[in-house]
């Protein structure tokens, strides 16, 4: 009873099939097939894309539920899906199963546009004869149960002949009774072409009137194509790919979603990004499969530049829970954008991808994602932002790219000492963190006032800079030590750095300056001659020899070396006024109060020579003025205490083709500089006109007295007692100068020295010595009442 109802549905479902193929637009009705128009080919024209509005650009053919109701009416044993040995192979990124060399076409009789023509104007169907249309492969197919081939092979024929009907039931259709074809199609099945190539040669060889299918040739040579091309792709032959391409279009399909990726990497890596886009194009507007969609998203995002890919992701699809089809690869993708705006500075990544990436970092703690978003912001000179996200990665993992990032933000900020040490680790990293650090070591000992560095500090940098020869740094080490007055020292640091580089005229410039007041003339004229016609600062120099050494001053301005140094130095703060009283910390448990009153500034009273009387109430520029009137204008904005306004006009007046004005501004810029409390500029104003032996040593009392008040602010006792050495060279120390070396002394804990300033000033009745003294005994004898 069983059987007989299966034999009459099976004869009804053959009845209406077999009815269907005399009807088209019932077989349409009934199987979904558009009624209206012919179906789109789903092959790909290289130099365009074919718009479907279908989803795969072939009519929608049941072929599974065909071949489920053949497979119900013959009920043969299901055939192994024979997938081809080298389809696997050669699809290893493809997100499904691989599809066989079955589903990959032969070119049609018509010669098919070249890749890169333009796809030929539609066919005008309905007055062309319908061609004869080989069904034999389809028969085969069917035969077998084969449901993946059969669809491949409806889409194929679909694809060259438009008006083409699959037939409702392709074993309706009289099989061949050639058992030797049957094996020949069984070889192509099984992916043995070499095989099947021989074995069409032998049986034309023993049967010369015998035909193989042309269906069957044009197969395996679209099949024997498809294995050149892959493997063209996998030699990285991307011409080649092109050419195979070129020449079988029909493997452009949806059905080969791998040969239209490897065709579009061809494009690319040849240079034709545009046509390698418009193939990704054409997957994601014709081709169906999720899986296969999103890897063309992500394979194409190594391959194109940000602007292609944000084309291709405008073609993303809503799936069908709201949200969008790229949402598990949307992070992916953001990493993967901020990584190309890290190298390019001019790309603006919008601001989605940005806040997307920020939150990754924030909620999954990686510093790769810190790390992109701090060369991001970095490369835009959001110095704090970037900052911000490279500390946040080295608090995840201490990397050289992490420490490199940190310092150069912190150099941009003027912090070069903190970046000297974050790199200091790293220096020998790479080549660009060596460079870093060097940059980083140029730009502390730039700093004006001079940083106050360890001794460990000052020797790695010294280390590390004769050991890359780095010009930058050398330099700056002459300039440092000039402002210690260590000008032997100087001279040293000059000369290695014009030995590594001959023609570095601020290093000559140094040297030949510190030469000058050594009072080495031979070298000072052996450099005159060396860099006549070169440099004319050097060349003019003037006689300054009557200078002592102690009453030279720092090198030029720092801004004059800018081109040589990898950042601009930082500039000096205004001064602060010493506090009446300060809290020091002398041994544990015992600290005093420390009085020391701020001495007076030094007062020079050098004549100026006259000067015109001029007002000076209004502000103006006076780049404007003539240089004696600048110079005139400098002296009354003194009088009236307004000493940075006055440092602008005696700057004009440097100008001045006249020596005895550019020395009188010179002079003039130095004491406005010691008023506003800018010792080390007041000391660069001294260099820029050569001055009298009486003013350049008064100034440089007055600038030593200055420097050591300052180093007694920060708290650098020793640097402090060296300073006011050196002024006692110059002039007898005062009182309240002798005070402030007491103090020094107490606080590096020497107190037999201390003692004994402060009874020597004391003894003047010097008030501020007394409490010294008593300061002393506070802490020598903590039980004693004062």
């Amino acid at each position: 009873m069983k059987s007989s109802l299966v034999a009459i549905s099976a004869a009804i479902v053959v009845a209406t099939l077999v009815t269907g193929l005399k009807d088209r637009a019932a077989l349409q009705e009934k199987f979904g097939l558009a009624s209206a128009g012919k179906p789109a080919p789903e092959l790909m024209m290289m130099g365009r894309i074919k718009p479907t509005d279908g989803p795969a650009g072939n009519p929608e053919f049941n072929a599974q539920l065909v071949a489920e109701k053949i497979e119900a009416i013959t009920s043969p044993p299901p055939a192994p899906d024979t997938s081809e040995p080298d389809a696997a192979a050669s699809q290893p990124a493809a997100p499904q199963t691989a599809a066989p060399p079955a589903q990959t076409v032969a070119q049609p009789a018509p010669v098919t546009p070249p890749i890169v023509s333009e796809p030929p104007a539609p066919q005008q169907a309905a007055a062309a004869p319908q061609p004869a249309v080989d069904e034999s492969a389809l028969r085969y197919f069917a035969s077998r149960g084969d449901k993946v081939r059969l669809q491949a092979e409806i889409s194929r024929l679909q694809a060259l002949y438009p008006n083409w009907v699959p037939p409702a039931d392709p074993l309706a259709v009289p099989q061949n009774g050639d058992k030797q074809l049957e094996a020949m199609w069984q070889l192509y099945s099984d992916g043995r072409y070499a095989e099947l190539r021989k074995a069409v040669a032998d049986r034309q060889a023993a049967d010369a009137g015998w035909q193989p299918p042309a269906d069957l040739l044009d197969r395996l040579d679209v099949a024997e194509g498809r294995a050149r091309l892959v493997n063209a792709s996998d030699l990285k032959q991307y011409a080649t790919v092109v050419d195979i391409a070129a020449a079988t279009p029909s493997l452009l399909t949806c059905s080969e979603v791998d040969v239209l990726w490897r065709v579009a990497e061809a494009f690319i890596q040849t240079e034709r990004a545009q046509r390698g886009q418009d193939a990704y194009t054409y997957i994601l507007k014709n081709c169906t499969n999720p899986a296969e969609r999103q890897a063309t998203v992500e394979k194409a995002s190594t391959l194109l530049a940000y602007q292609p890919m944000q084309a291709l992701l405008a073609l993303e699809r809503p799936a069908a829970d709201g949200s969008k089809e790229f949402d598990a690869i949307r992070d992916n993708l953001a990493r993967r954008f901020m990584a190309e705006g890290d190298d390019d500075p001019n790309l603006a990544i919008a601001t989605d991808y940005i806040a997307r990436l920020e939150k990754l970092a924030e909620t999954e703690g990686l510093a790769s994602d810190a790390l992109l978003l701090g060369w991001y912001q970095l490369r835009r000179n959001n110095d704090a932002d970037a900052e911000k996200w490279f500390r946040a990665a080295r608090a995840k993992q201490d990397s050289a790219a992490a420490s490199q990032g940190l310092a150069l933000a912190l150099i941009a900020r003027k912090a070069p000492k903190e970046a000297e040490e974050v790199m200091f680790r790293w220096r020998a990293d790479s080549d660009d963190a060596t460079s870093t650090y060097l940059a980083a070591t140029a730009n502390l000992m730039a700093l004006q006032p001079p940083a106050d560095l360890a001794e460990d500090v000052l020797h790695r940098i010294a280390t590390e800079v004769i050991a890359r020869k780095y010009v930058p740094t050398a330099q700056q080490f002459g300039w440092y030590a000039r402002s210690l007055n260590q000008f032997q020292t100087a001279a040293r640091w000059f000369e290695t750095a014009l030995a590594w580089k001959p023609d570095d005229e601020p290093s000559a410039y140094g040297l030949v300056i510190t030469r000058e007041q050594l009072s080495d003339r031979k070298s000072v004229l052996d450099l005159q001659r060396a860099w006549a016609g070169r440099s004319s600062r050097i060349t003019n120099l003037e006689d300054t020899s009557s200078l002592t050494p102690n009453a030279v001053t720092p090198p030029p301005e720092k801004g004059a070396l800018a081109a040589q140094q990898p950042a601009q130095p930082t500039q000096r703060p205004p001064a602060e006024p010493l506090p009446a009283e300060r809290r020091v910390t002398l041994q544990p448990g015992a600290e005093v109060v420390v009085r020391a009153a701020r001495p007076a500034m030094e007062k020079v009273t050098v004549p100026r020579g006259p000067r015109q009387t001029r007002g000076c109430s209004t502000t103006i520029d006076a780049g404007q003025l003539k240089p004696a009137d600048a110079l005139s204008r400098g002296w009354c904005l003194m009088d009236i205490n307004r000493p940075m306004e006055a440092i602008s006009a005696f700057e004009a007046a440097l100008q001045s083709p006249a020596r005895k004005i550019r020395e009188d501004a010179a002079y003039g810029q130095s004491l406005a500089y010691l008023r506003a409390g800018l010792s080390g500029n007041a000391a660069v104003a001294a260099t820029k006109a050569p001055q009298n032996r009486q003013r350049a040593a008064e100034l440089q009392v007055a600038i030593l007295a200055d420097r050591a008040l300052s180093a007694f602010d920060a708290g650098r006792y020793r640097e402090t007692l060296i300073y006011l050495d050196q002024r006692a060279q110059l002039q007898q120390e005062r009182i309240d100068l002798m005070v402030l070396r007491g103090y020094c002394y107490l606080n590096l804990k020497m107190y037999g020295d201390a003692t004994r300033i402060f009874e020597a000033a004391a003894a003047t009745g010097s008030r501020d010595a007394a409490r010294g003294l008593a300061d002393v005994r506070s802490v020598t004898h903590p039980d004693t009442n004062n």
